[in-house]
């Protein structure tokens, strides 16, 4: 235990040459699978996550691995990671129906199946032309499961002709049992390729395209008319929903059309249902509202109750409790979150950031890069206040001088109960005085002992500032509103692994 405790607290430097710790494997595997895109971040090419995370996987326990699929599926609404832990556990463990069971817990759509066995393929290269060579047992016996879960729309809405595996591929590879003849009969209808084309608005939009029209003015009319009735038809799904504002709103649809979707958007009940990451909310508003339509503000008003929506009540946090809220904005923040994105690493710390300002009563925020600015931020527009913010961050300067945060508490003799970082950690001294977060926040501690403090890990690059297994320095990592049960689990006593560890399989 003495030598472990040695290596966990072993001081190292992060990218930039500023103090750092590296976090336990389980910690540091956690931190980089909730913030993954599995694409390039500014310090790490996608390829080396992908290693960095292999390497993780064959460090730490197979039930953990499981736990953190499943977590990251069903508590993140995480899909590509998930999957990916799956394949890598199944090279690691075997001799049980773990890989099977935690299959069972992570694929909730048809499409997964496919998604799953190409992520297998990628793994595990085969010779020649053969797609996959060899599955391996455990999956197979998952997805022997999974295929008995979906019906023919299911099916057929994900059948992706155009897939390196596609659906039909999937079958042969896993030759699932049918519990019935109606579903013998399904299986027969991939096999044979004759699924029945199922109503969504992609398959509706795709057969408008292919019509030949007399006139733009015939064509545009054609479009409003199928967006409208897409509308009312009740077989748009709400992220289907989101992302498709601007095409209704250009396609200028109906004010009755607009108000129908504006109350889905904003409906309570639907917003749960949906499980969608905040930032989907931040893109759709984004988009939006730069258009010119009578529309556009009432839509963008039902997206500012929706991500109101999107957070309960977090325990801990009432009107007797002051928080902190420090945002990062620096260089190495400001990088897209995937290469399909618009939105950076810092519009995710700062939308975060304004969902907890809801929550809470006695509240000072603000951006730090160079130096630590207080702005004040009404908490009743979480989606404008988290692009006023944006617009702030050049105001700061782009280094990570997150020392300065408690520097300015120490000065103006502040005690806070809650001081949170949205950060990637990688915090250091641009002015060369060679102090550090964590000299700051043991001088602050010495003054107000009761006080704790929150990183919120975006970025998951395996260290941090401070030693985290030290009293009242605690991590919590990733994207989702989630992240506020983790820190729900810490207020009751327990931890970030532990909040995993619980999950069933």
């Amino acid at each position: 235990m003495m030598f472990n405790q040695m290596l966990k607290n072993k001081a190292e430097k992060n990218y930039q040459g500023g103090e750092a710790y590296r976090l336990t494997p389980e910690l540091e595997l956690y931190t980089a699978v909730v913030t993954s895109s599995l694409s390039n971040k500014f310090y790490e090419e996608k390829e080396e996550q992908m290693l960095r995370i292999s390497n993780l996987v064959s460090q730490v326990s197979p039930e953990f691995v499981a736990k953190l699929a499943v977590y990251t599926r069903t508590q993140m609404n995480l899909r590509s990671i998930p999957l990916l832990l799956i394949v890598l556990l199944s090279k690691i463990h075997n001799g049980d129906d773990l890989v099977a069971r935690t299959i069972e817990k992570t694929v909730l759509r048809a499409d997964e199946i496919a998604e799953l066995l190409m992520c297998y393929q990628l793994l595990n290269p085969s010779e020649g032309e053969k797609k996959l060579a060899k599955l391996s047992r455990q999956i197979q016996n998952g997805l022997k499961s999974a295929f008995n879960r979906f019906d023919e729309y299911q099916f057929a809405k994900y059948d992706r002709s155009n897939a390196q595996v596609q659906l039909r591929d999937a079958l042969f590879l896993v030759h699932p049992k049918a519990k019935d003849d109606k579903q013998q009969e399904l299986f027969d209808k991939i096999a044979q390729k004759k699924l029945e084309i199922p109503y969504t608005w992609e398959t509706e939009l795709s057969a408008l395209g292919q019509q030949k029209f007399e006139s733009q003015e015939e064509k545009t009319m054609a479009l409003r008319a199928k967006w409208e009735e897409l509308i009312f038809s009740g077989k748009v799904g709400y992220m289907a929903l989101l992302r498709n504002l601007r095409n209704m709103l250009n396609a200028q649809v109906s004010g009755s059309a607009m108000n129908h979707v504006a109350d889905l958007l904003a409906d309570e009940h639907q917003v749960k249902n949906s499980k969608q990451l905040p930032f989907r909310f931040l893109s759709a508003y984004r988009e939006i509202k730069g258009i010119e339509s009578v529309n556009t503000q009432y839509v963008m008003s039902a997206l500012e109750t929706a991500i109101k929506h999107s957070t309960t009540n977090i325990e801990g946090f009432d009107e007797q409790t002051s928080v902190l809220l420090a945002c990062d904005v620096s260089g190495s923040m400001n990088c897209s979150i995937s290469s399909k994105s618009t939105l950076q690493y810092y519009d995710i710390g700062i939308l975060l950031a304004m969902l907890f300002k809801t929550r809470c009563k006695s509240v000072i925020s603000g951006i730090f890069g160079n130096k630590w600015e207080v702005v004040n931020m009404p908490s009743d527009n979480i989606l404008m206040a988290t692009d006023q913010l944006k617009n702030l961050a050049n105001k700061v300067g782009f280094s990570t001088n997150g020392y300065k945060v408690i520097d300015y508490l120490i000065d103006n003799k502040k005690e806070i109960d809650k001081v949170m970082f949205f950060t990637d950690m990688q915090l250091w001294d641009s002015d060369g005085h060679n102090t550090s977060l964590r000299q700051s926040w043991e001088r602050y501690k010495q003054r107000f002992p009761k006080s704790k403090l929150y990183l919120f890990d975006l970025c998951g690059y395996g260290v941090s500032p401070l030693k985290i297994a030290q009293p009242d320095v605690y991590i919590v990592s990733g994207w989702s509103d989630r992240v506020f049960d983790v820190l729900s689990a810490i207020e009751k006593g327990t931890d970030a692994i532990e909040f995993i560890k619980k999950v069933k399989i």
